[in-house]
């Protein structure tokens, strides 16, 4: 996706992408973002331009696994769903108004189908744009 390249610096880049628990996803969110539950997924930009590091994403495989029983899909569309997600975070997309989730929701179907993934039906929903 052209507008996801065009986010990334120059050059070779890396991406770290950490398997946590429930527990160390609750305490990296209660230290990080002030909120005390459970989550999937957390992002965090590297917040150095340049450097080539853009970032780490920390993913509950206890959140991927019942998730993906929740949705009928395999654990692995589960967790590649959950790292492009948290991967657009790290590039700077968020999903906290309605037109932003809708780019975010149309960058992420875009990029999983590139990689030839289809998620189980009403697993991440097409959003139509507000008005």
């Amino acid at each position: 996706m052209p507008e996801v390249a065009a986010r990334l610096p120059g050059g070779d880049w890396d991406l770290a992408v950490r398997i946590a628990g429930d527990q160390e996803l609750r305490r990296l969110n209660r230290q990080f973002l002030g909120e005390d539950h459970v989550t999937d997924v957390l992002s965090f930009p590297s917040g150095q331009p340049g450097d080539g590091h853009v970032g780490d994403v920390v993913i509950s495989w206890a959140a991927v696994l019942r998730q993906a029983a929740e949705f009928g899909h395999p654990p692995e569309a589960e967790l590649l769903l959950l790292t492009v997600h948290g991967f657009l975070h790290v590039l700077g997309w968020d999903h906290a108004s309605a037109v932003e989730e809708v780019e975010m929701t149309r960058l992420t179907l875009g990029t999983l189908s590139a990689l030839g993934l289809h998620l189980a039906p009403g697993r991440l929903l097409t959003v139509a744009p507000p008005g």
